[in-house]
């Protein structure tokens, strides 16, 4: 587990923290962007996940090879209730 109020995550370090991921899921806006991958990231999907700050957005949770960044209900329950 990382804590972000002590580790920060820019916009240069995102491709290698998503460099193990088979999805990624990114809550900003009314449209949620969920990618499966199959190389590198899109830069739309880089860019979504940073926030105002430049930072990676909150919260932000690893689950197996999927990456869900941001916060949408519905994209929440869709992942984590296997839907």
């Amino acid at each position: 587990m990382v804590d972000a109020r002590k580790t920060r995550f820019g916009a240069s370090d995102l491709p290698a923290l998503f460099a193990a991921a088979r999805r990624i899921a990114v809550a900003k806006g009314k449209a949620p962007l969920d990618v499966a991958l199959c190389g590198s990231v899109p830069p739309e999907v880089l860019a979504a996940a940073l926030g105002p700050s430049g930072n990676l957005r909150a919260p932000s949770v690893r689950l197996g090879a999927t990456f869900v960044v941001g916060f949408d209900e519905a994209l929440w329950s869709r992942i984590f209730d296997g839907a």
